[in-house]
């Protein structure tokens, strides 16, 4: 006749080591958070690199438009221009949704894990300052299309 051994005991909840492993996991995701923030900062470097890079393109190759460099294909600096441009807002915009769908993903899984009564206490997660700036940027990579594409706006 098999025996059937019982589960094994469950410490008590909240033992010194319990309270231990969920400071431990609240500052995981303290971490995981700011892991973030930097991933979307590399993004707006690579964007702003781009954005900057192409206006200035344009600018340069526009002081140059009645000299026999640019003769031929007047429009070239513009196109490349707004190329580079809408990539950087492009990958700016990817950045963004990835960077806040992430964040949602965590604070999921943190919910689950403190009704689960293995995180003790939520930890804010405020507005990403990082966010704020990416939004920025892209306001002005809009803007910097509009006023290459179309010849309005402030640049």
């Amino acid at each position: 006749m098999a025996t059937t051994a019982a589960p094994p005991a469950r410490r008590t909840p909240h033992t010194e080591s319990d309270t231990l492993a969920e400071v431990r996991t609240g500052l995981a995701f303290q971490r995981t958070r700011l892991s973030a923030d930097r991933t979307l900062m590399a993004v707006i470097r690579t964007s702003m690199s781009l954005i900057s890079f192409g206006f200035t393109i344009y600018k340069l190759l526009e002081k140059l438009k009645g000299t026999a460099l640019l003769a031929e294909r007047p429009h070239s600096a513009r196109n490349f221009s707004l190329a580079m441009i809408l990539l950087g807002v492009g990958a700016l915009l990817l950045g963004i949704v990835y960077h806040l769908l992430f964040m949602r993903e965590l604070r999921s899984t943190r919910n689950e894990l403190t009704l689960a009564g293995m995180l003790r206490g939520k930890s804010r997660f405020p507005v990403s300052m990082t966010l704020i700036v990416a939004l920025c940027l892209v306001v002005i990579g809009v803007l910097a299309v509009s006023s290459i594409g179309f010849e309005s706006g402030p640049f």
